[in-house]
């Protein structure tokens, strides 16, 4: 019983991770309507940046964390503005492979920068040990679930009971239509890299500051991606709570079965979800007409 807790609660923090990189997937997709492949360098990359800084900085917990946000911000506007935008209007396939080569890019400007060596990222205070229902979990770790459940919890609100919110979910539902009524959609699509780039920083650090800053962060993209298609590519609170299932279901099947079908695990489980539900556990059914 005690493996079975130890399995659920290390899923749970590797989740966690999983559920904030997942979000920006649907941020960015419900509001350009693209799949953004270099999520996961994103926060790589922003990792990266916030470790060099921090240590010539010397900044605190909090600080650090804070500035993992703001990095991820900044690169997501800078992506937007400068490779995005002057994409808009051109069709989805080649937008969609701007953001591989961007991924590409990215993963190449890490290397150069920083070499392949893993190095360790330290944060005062996050290896001290808690005990949480028996079980012993680094402050790091359970500090990731509450950012998640922070995210959640603001990304609802914001979605729900923000103007600019209300904008973007109008955007979502139909752009034309949107633009007829005044709203802008550029400001929106800047608004989703720069929170998606956000959320997959904060996300890139707190897994360097668990497990350790290593060029291989990048893979997130690729482990987080089944949640939200677990979710629904437009429902951005169920990609983050998705992401948690997939992290749970994750460490199970390794635990129980093998490290190689782990691996894999996540895939397994959307393509049995999917067979049932198409569009998502939590994603909205469509129906067209052609």
């Amino acid at each position: 019983m005690d493996y079975f807790i130890e399995l659920v609660v290390s899923g749970l923090v590797t989740g966690a991770i999983y559920g904030l990189v997942a979000m920006g997937f649907a941020i960015i997709f419900k509001a350009t309507g693209i799949i953004n492949f270099a999520q996961g360098e994103v926060g790589m990359f922003t990792a990266y940046a916030t470790w060099s800084i921090a240590g010539i900085l010397g900044t605190g917990a909090i600080a650090t964390i804070v500035l993992a946000i703001v990095l991820g911000a900044v690169l997501g506007l800078v992506c937007e503005r400068l490779i995005m935008r002057p994409m808009l209007g051109e069709p989805v396939l080649s937008v969609v492979l701007v953001t591989v080569g961007l991924a590409v890019v990215l993963r190449a400007l890490v290397t150069i920068i920083w070499g392949a060596a893993p190095h360790k990222f330290e944060m005062a205070g996050a290896d001290r040990l808690v005990e949480v229902g028996g079980t012993a979990i680094r402050v790091g770790q359970l500090s990731v679930i509450a950012f998640l459940i922070l995210a959640l919890l603001g990304f609802w609100f914001f979605l729900r009971r923000s103007r600019f919110g209300v904008a973007m979910r109008a955007v979502a539902a139909d752009e034309k239509v949107a633009r007829l009524m005044g709203i802008s959609s550029a400001k929106v699509q800047a608004f989703a890299w720069a929170s998606a780039s956000a959320l997959a920083g904060l996300a890139g650090a707190m897994f360097a500051v668990i497990y350790g800053l290593m060029p291989t962060i990048f893979e997130l993209g690729l482990k987080a991606f089944p949640a939200t298609v677990l979710g629904g590519f437009d429902s951005i609170l169920g990609s983050g709570f998705s992401g948690l299932i997939i992290g749970v279901f994750e460490n199970l099947v390794g635990g129980y079965a093998s490290s190689t079908l782990k691996e894999v695990a996540g895939f397994l489980l959307i393509l049995v979800v999917l067979m049932v539900r198409p569009f998502g556990l939590f994603g909205e059914k469509r129906i067209e007409r052609v």
